[in-house]
């Protein structure tokens, strides 16, 4: 019968101490050892299939990494998550990063632990390049869009359509002048900028769509708790001041139209007759009868949900190198509540 692999196995294989390996594996002082070491022992841990004694469930963990979970999109989305997780005997540790490169590398180092099973990423991760490379060793599965052409598993939704599926809403009440208003809007926002490309689709022949945007940095994402919100009255009171002409404004998301709302509301216009404001997402508060949010339903739990049984499919394969991609698709569904209406015949 062969012997279990050992803590000394492996300090053998990667030239180190024992307790070395002990730190590293377990986490700690990691500052003390440079990162090829704290790759190699990795490495050597899951060759010799090593099972570091912990007190966690039997099955390990699952890292989810996440942007920040102060957008109830978010909490509600790792809620699908950790429940199925909790229903199959999975221990999940979530990882915010703020939008923040370098946390979202340190996670990605901390997931070559073997104690790590598998890792999921509630948004579509800021570097492809990494997370594909690692999927060839680690069962990694994202919340992503359609269009996204990433090599991992993904749970995803069609975000140019959602874009779409809002224009069309607005057009058919009659606007032909809205304004689109998004915190940062570049390439590690894919679907901020195709809801944008869709909305921009529907309106290419019955009107126009003017852009505001404002940058908003990792660090603000961390130390300001209602920073979407702060962000909506800004770029609100931009749009008022800058299109006089617009009659409905659509928010990147639902809590960035909340700050839209509350800054119409204070600048003395009333919504919808002199302003319509939708968002996206369906966030648990925008049905509350004093929002009451016209917003895009993209079945946020059940993505959770459906995320984590991708990733426990490739757990339960094993031989994750030759599993075919899966990528499971919800359709957006259009919720039409108080907050748009027929637009105002007068420019302010």
């Amino acid at each position: 019968m062969k012997a279990k692999p050992t803590l000394q196995d492996i300090a053998d294989s990667v030239h180190v101490s024992t307790a070395a390996v002990s730190m590293i594996l377990a986490g700690k002082n990691l500052s003390r050892f440079s990162d090829d070491t704290i790759e190699a022992v990795y490495a050597a841990a899951r060759k010799f299939n090593y099972k570091p004694k912990h007190g966690i469930d039997k099955t390990g963990i699952i890292v989810i990494v996440c942007p920040s979970v102060i957008n109830p999109y978010y909490a509600t989305l790792l809620q699908g998550m950790e429940l199925a997780a909790e229903k199959n005997g999975y221990m999940t540790i979530i990882y915010n990063t703020y939008w923040n490169i370098e946390r979202e590398k340190k996670i990605l180092n901390f997931a070559q632990n073997p104690a790590v099973r598998g890792l999921i990423f509630s948004m579509v991760p800021q570097q492809p390049g990494l997370v594909e490379k690692m999927a060839d060793s680690l069962p990694v599965v994202a919340v992503g869009d359609k269009q996204d052409a990433m090599r991992i598993d993904m749970a995803e939704i069609n975000n140019f359509d959602a874009g779409y599926q809002m224009g069309a809403h607005l057009i058919s009440l009659g606007h032909k002048r809205v304004c689109y208003v998004s915190t940062t809007l570049n390439k590690y926002h894919s679907s901020r900028v195709l809801r944008y490309r869709g909305l921009c689709e529907s309106f290419k022949k019955l009107g126009t769509v003017s852009l505001i945007t404002s940058d908003v940095d990792p660090m603000s994402e961390l130390s300001t708790v209602e920073i979407e919100h702060r962000t909506g009255r800004a770029l609100a009171k931009k749009c008022i001041r800058m299109y006089p002409d617009v009659t409905a404004i659509v928010a990147i998301n639902d809590m960035v139209a909340y700050g839209v709302i509350d800054e119409i509301i204070d600048e003395g216009f009333r919504i919808p007759d002199d302003y319509s404001v939708c968002g996206f997402d369906n966030i648990y508060p925008s049905k509350f009868s004093g929002v009451s949010l016209t917003t895009i339903d993209h079945f946020i739990n059940q993505r959770g949900q459906s995320a984590f049984s991708l990733l426990q499919a490739k757990l339960e394969n094993g031989d994750i190198e030759h599993v075919a991609l899966t990528r499971l698709e919800f359709k957006n569904k259009l919720i039409d509540r108080m907050t748009t209406g027929k637009p105002r015949t007068k420019a302010h």
